[in-house]
């Protein structure tokens, strides 16, 4: 009886363990492949700020958000 309990116990940590790094990588994979903001998206918002961005900024700023994902 409590050997059972304890497998069951041991087979959800497993269980779980297994199951958070495999979503870990999915979502990698997923936001490297759809990043949530682009170039454009940052030239735009810049402008809408009353900047006008050089490559440079835009390069920077998105060095900034890989840093982040």
């Amino acid at each position: 009886m409590l050997q059972d309990i304890l497998l069951l116990v041991v087979g959800l940590i497993i269980g779980f363990v297994i199951g958070f790094f495999v979503a870990r990588s999915v979502m990698k994979k997923y936001l490297k492949k759809n990043p949530p903001i682009n170039e454009e998206m940052i030239k735009t918002l810049m402008m809408q700020m009353g900047r006008k961005p050089s490559q440079k900024q835009i390069n920077q700023m998105m060095k900034s958000m890989e840093k982040y994902m």
